[in-house]
Order: structure tokens, then C-alpha cells, then sequence
């Protein structure tokens, strides 16, 4: 299943393509295309090089692994996500390293990572479904995260199903345009508010 985006604009058609199913098929993510996804994650921008993600990674070979991590999930997401190949906790570092100071560029490095992890598994034609349902405090305790990071979203990776079960009550999601705001909505110029003359 396919759903590129209608853009206004030209853009990389991997952008365009890479969309968040709910529906995967059984088919395994192999453990190189895995590591290749993270090395992607391992070289995006950070503010002073800091690099403050961390992922807790566990694949559906291993079962124990990968129900913990599912355990960490609300339940809405858990009733899709145990399909995928493999789960993902994200988590950011609060501090700076080298001096313990607050990392207010923290949350933001850690979407650069997701979104570069995100671009290519699009290119090697995985999907990535990341998801703010999470239940971070059981992944803290299950974990020993330790009180300077935060656990702050989730990932279910796999290969998006060539079709959804009809019964599958994500269905209407699955098959859904997609949509966007249009750049007037947030591209801004003299005010707050006022899209930017740019555009």
C-alpha cells in the first residue's frame, strides 16, 4: 500500500512517500536493515554534538523483548502495534554531559534523529509509526531509566500491509488521504499569524 502526498511543492519523493500505517504485515525487518536505520538516527544534528537519544529496540523473534516494550504502549496502540516487526522506545536526555546543565535542544535533537531513522526506512521501503501514547513511567521502572532522561515516544517499524483486514477498526485511517496544513498556516512573516510574503 502506497499513499504519496499530493504536495504543492516539489519535494524528495521519499518525503512524499513515508506515510504511518497501522496495519504491517508479518514479514521481519532484517537485523542490517535495523542497524542501518539506527546508524541513520546516530548521524543527525545535535545542539554541541550531544547526541541525547537513546532507543530501547526489541524484535518480534524475541518475544519476551519485544512484549515488554509493548507493555509500555497505552492500550489503543498496543491492539496495531503488536503486528510490526519491531518496537522502539525513544528517550532524551535532560542534561548536557559535559556540564549537567539543562538541554532545552534536547527533545528537538531526538526528532532530528527519529526523522533521519524515518527517511531511511523509507528508502529501503520499511514503515515507521511513532506514537505519543506511551506509558512512561512503566518503561522508567522496567528499564531503570534513569530520572535525567525522558521517555518521550515510541516507534512501531515493520513492512506496511498490502491491504487492511476489513474488521481492522484502523481501516478508515489506513486507507484515509493524507492531509496536511497548508504553509500559509505556520509560515510566518512580519507577525505572528501572518503568513510570510514568501509563499
Amino acid at each position: 500500500m502506497k499513499k504519496t502526498a499530493s504536495t504543492d511543492h516539489p519535494i524528495h519523493p521519499l518525503i512524499a512517500e513515508r506515510w504511518s500505517p497501522y496495519g504491517f504485515s508479518d514479514r521481519a525487518v532484517s537485523a542490517a536493515d535495523l542497524c542501518s536505520l539506527l546508524e541513520a538516527a546516530r548521524w543527525a544534528a545535535s545542539s554541541y554534538n550531544e547526541q541525547p537519544w537513546s532507543f530501547i529496540v526489541a524484535t518480534k523473534d524475541c518475544t519476551e523483548d519485544f512484549e515488554k516494550v509493548l507493555s509500555c504502549l497505552v492500550e489503543p496502540n498496543q491492539a496495531w502495534a503488536k503486528a510490526a516487526s519491531v518496537l522502539i522506545l525513544c528517550c532524551s536526555s535532560a542534561e548536557f554531559s559535559r556540564n549537567g546543565k539543562p538541554n532545552g535542544s534536547a527533545i528537538h535533537d531526538l526528532g532530528l534523529a527519529a526523522g533521519n531513522l524515518c527517511f531511511e526506512a523509507t528508502a529501503r521501503g520499511i514503515s515507521v509509526h511513532q506514537m505519543a501514547g506511551i506509558l512512561p513511567d512503566r518503561a522508567r521502572e522496567l528499564y531503570a531509566i534513569p530520572s535525567s532522561v525522558h521517555v518521550v515516544t515510541a516507534m512501531a517499524l515493520g513492512y506496511a500491509a498490502e491491504s487492511t483486514d476489513a474488521s481492522n477498526e484502523f481501516q478508515d485511517r489506513d486507507t484515509a488521504p493524507r492531509q496536511r496544513k497548508r504553509l500559509s498556516q505556520f509560515v510566518f512573516g512580519k507577525r505572528w499569524g501572518e503568513s510570510s510574503q514568501i509563499i
